[in-house]
């Protein structure tokens, strides 16, 4: 008998998901909101929905018979799709409701990580009062970092010095984020850090935590890392599962604090089962959390699930029982990923267009193609106001990996947009010396 999984949402996170479970032979099931082509035909059968729908989408699972559940976006965490799918006996690899607040409350996480002492805090503040943040800012003697404390698609984080040019600036956005109530109405305001991002992913199952290769993502919109801030546009990773500028015991040291994370959690009674996702920045200091989000990162998950010939089953198995066993066998490859996105994405993008993709020219270049926020229509695909597709390429090197991706990409054609810096020499060499200085 093959195990049967549902997979929840319809992004390239999600092709990626649906394709490594496929090819571990599992019986696989959909509930999205947009047609993603690539999951449409890689599964047993799918249902279009809102994933936040919570009775809906739990309706779908039993009727499917799904035995687990993967639920890839972080709505439906907040919506609480996770306690009613357990609720009906369907496991899950995705957080409770109460555990999923590591994302979906930035206010929670980081009073989470003093209340336990944790490392890799940093100084900070959260208010609900413009006047209390107005003299936590006045009185803060360096630059911020200003958070809407709940959910904002990764796009709601300004930073002084980047995006706000001074105090008032700050206090400005401040004003925005709580009269407007943006993600929710509170705010937290942190100290800016010096350094470089990286991202450590991990499956846990409430007591044991298993790490995947670190992966680097790209924020801005534009090449140069200009532009404003999106979802991602694109990331790599390194043969070693490090980064050009990350060690070895930078690396362990961001595992620790992603133990005692999930150590912290069971011990305030809400236990961490699904992929945890820890936001880093290397600093001069070591590893700082920026944030954590709850589910795989989107584009990361396509990085390292193309690492992953198989097992991504045998863990998800493992999580959702709350018994994970050894180590997960990524292979030792370096890859690139590249988002194709529409044209003006990141400020008005251009939705409705036309997206040509010779899948079997891109195919024999060696690329990966993982399809996301697009419609199909006609057997034609157009862009949404997101991401449309994410093109990874694998190999020996990050340089080699590059250029498969790019060879991929030159299959695609449309009114589109593409970072081609992801992951290029000049690039990664820029990063590195950055972190040297940064070192001192």
């Amino acid at each position: 008998m093959r195990t049967k999984v549902l997979v929840v949402g319809g992004g390239g996170r999600e092709h990626a998901i649906v394709e490594a479970l496929v090819r571990d032979g599992a019986e696989v099931y959909a509930a999205m909101r947009n047609r993603n082509p690539g999951i449409a035909r890689a599964v047993k059968g799918f249902r279009l929905l809102n994933e936040t729908d919570v009775p809906e989408v739990a309706e779908f699972a039993s009727s499917t018979g799904a035995e687990i559940a993967v639920i890839g976006p972080e709505a439906p965490l907040e919506a609480g799709l996770v306690d009613e799918l357990l609720r009906r006996g369907i496991g899950c690899v995705g957080p409770s409701q109460a555990a999923a607040r590591l994302e979906t409350s930035k206010r929670f996480a980081r009073r989470l990580l003093k209340k336990h002492d944790i490392p890799g805090n940093v100084a900070f503040g959260t208010f609900q009062d413009y006047e209390a943040a107005k003299l936590f800012v006045d009185g803060f003697p360096g630059e911020l970092v200003v958070k809407p404390e709940g959910l904002t698609g990764g796009k709601g984080v300004k930073v002084e010095g980047e995006h706000l040019r001074g105090k008032e600036e700050v206090l400005a956005y401040v004003r925005e984020v709580l009269d407007n109530r943006i993600g929710g109405g509170g705010v937290v305001l942190e100290e800016r850090l010096v350094g470089e991002e990286f991202t450590l992913q991990a499956f846990c199952d409430g007591r044991s935590v298993r790490g995947m290769p670190l992966v680097q993502d790209h924020k801005r919109a534009y090449e140069g890392d200009v532009g404003p801030n999106t979802g991602g546009m694109g990331s790599y990773t390194d043969a070693d599962h490090l980064l050009p500028f990350v060690t070895a015991e930078d690396r362990e040291r961001a595992m620790d604090i992603m133990r005692r994370t999930v150590q912290a959690m069971r011990a305030e009674g809400t236990p961490y089962r699904g992929v945890l996702y820890g936001q880093f920045m290397l600093t001069g200091a070591g590893p700082k959390v920026i944030e954590f989000n709850a589910r795989f990162g989107d584009p990361e998950a396509m990085n390292v699930l193309t690492l992953l010939p198989n097992g991504l089953l045998d863990a998800c198995l493992g999580v959702a029982d709350g018994h994970l066993k050894g180590d997960v066998p990524f292979l030792r490859k370096a890859t690139v990923c590249k988002y194709v996105v529409p044209a003006g994405y990141g400020t008005a993008p251009r939705a409705g267009m036309p997206v040509k993709v010779d899948e079997g020219a891109l195919a024999r270049t060696g690329a990966r193609l993982y399809y996301a926020a697009v419609e199909e229509r006609d057997g034609t695909i157009y862009t949404t106001t997101s991401r449309a597709l994410g093109v990874v390429g694998m190999a020996d090197s990050i340089e080699e990996a590059e250029a498969i991706c790019e060879a991929g990409l030159a299959n695609v054609a449309g009114d589109v947009l593409v970072r081609h810096d992801i992951g290029r020499a000049e690039l990664v060499r820029k990063r590195v010396e950055h972190m040297r200085q940064v070192r001192g």
